[in-house]
């Protein structure tokens, strides 16, 4: 008898061990979905504000009154979205959603746009600005990073059109690659902070481009900086994250840089030094709240809930590391349903930041 209830107590024991089995296995393959439906929607925040030319802000440096002109003067290709890097963030939407469901109602819409904008001219017109003196580090290098998104996004369409629009833009890939080379080796020390000019952010970009055009070259040279600059670091403070505008997660951007230039048995070793807390199970992150999303600042924290789940997503597809899945959804999930009907700082974006982090699964 004794015998008889210590194998139903061993028995029930190992069917709660297979429950938790099963209830980790069915969180740990959560995923946030976009159909047709919700791509429709979501591919109208860049339809409209591609063409939308103010209010519109420059960052430009004036040397005289002759560059004192419209935005769509000053660049024909990208002058809508509020700004020049959310003009072409904007543009790299419009086409992975279209190649992600080329059914959209608003197909002949977007590639009319896209033909329009990224034409030889208004390619030229670009590249004379960027290769103005006075305009070295216009949009360094966050901007630089999302056009070499959107040249990646061109090259792998598979439409005619995606063929004739990459080649229009890679006279200016490749000013802004030369542009690259010459600046990260006088760049001594990485830029860490929670906005555009996170270094770590524009190596992960840049990396995507390099690995789906294997340009080697490129490749090397993000390497090159990604370990100069990061091979070496402990402790990552994430607790400090957020800051007050912060739509990067400086720690996380960095984690997944690192995992894309190291095989998994160096980066495990790696990332034990960097973010040890990662690799508990109970792993989690406050989502990040924002108090006024009619302020182009404060509503930065809206993408910071996207960025930390795309690269929280990246992070996951390593098999110590699929914990954190549930913890990407999460922080998609609380951002997600604040992008329709937004007011205009945070929709010239965000749906940017949205699409991004729905691919990184």
């Amino acid at each position: 008898m004794r015998t008889f209830f210590l194998i139903l107590i061993g028995l029930n024991l190992l069917s709660c061990d297979s429950k938790k089995t099963s209830e980790n296995l069915i969180v740990e393959t959560q995923k946030v979905k976009i159909d047709l439906t919700e791509a429709s929607k979501l591919v109208e925040l860049p339809l409209q504000c591609a063409t939308q030319q103010y209010p519109n802000k420059l960052g430009q440096v004036i040397a005289d009154s002759s560059d004192l002109k419209t935005p769509k003067e000053l660049h024909p290709a990208f002058y809508g979205c509020f700004d020049w890097h959310s003009a072409v963030h904007g543009h790299w939407s419009m086409v992975k959603l279209l190649r992600l469901y080329p059914n959209l109602e608003q197909a002949e819409a977007i590639k009319k746009t896209l033909k329009n904008h990224l034409n030889q001219e208004n390619i030229d017109k670009e590249i004379e600005y960027f290769q103005k003196e006075i305009n070295g580090s216009y949009e360094r290098m966050y901007g630089w990073a999302w056009l070499f998104k959107l040249s990646q996004s061109l090259h792998e369409w598979n439409d005619p059109i995606g063929k004739v629009l990459h080649a229009n833009l890679q006279p200016l890939i490749n000013v802004l690659k030369d542009k690259f080379e010459s600046f990260v080796p006088k760049l001594i020390y990485p830029i860490r902070v929670g906005e555009h000019t996170n270094t770590a952010f524009a190596l992960n970009m840049m990396h995507d481009y390099a690995t789906s055009l294997n340009d080697r070259e490129l490749l090397n040279q993000i390497k090159t900086a990604a370990l100069k600059y990061y091979q070496n670091d402990e402790n990552c403070p994430l607790s400090w994250e957020p800051s007050g505008y912060d739509f990067l997660s400086p720690c996380l951007e960095e984690a997944v840089l690192m995992q894309k230039i190291q095989d998994e048995e160096n980066f495990n070793k790696w990332i034990k030094q960097f973010l040890p807390q990662l690799q508990s199970k109970d792993f989690n992150l406050e989502i990040a709240k924002v108090s006024d999303r009619s302020d182009g600042k404060l509503v930065h924290l809206d993408g910071l809930n996207f960025s930390r789940s795309w690269n929280l997503f990246q992070l996951s597809k390593l098999k110590n590391f699929k914990h954190l899945q549930p913890v990407a959804v999460e922080h998609f999930n609380a951002a997600y349903p604040n992008l329709i009907g937004d007011s205009y700082e945070g929709s010239h974006w965000l749906g940017s930041f949205a699409i991004y982090a729905y691919l990184a699964q």
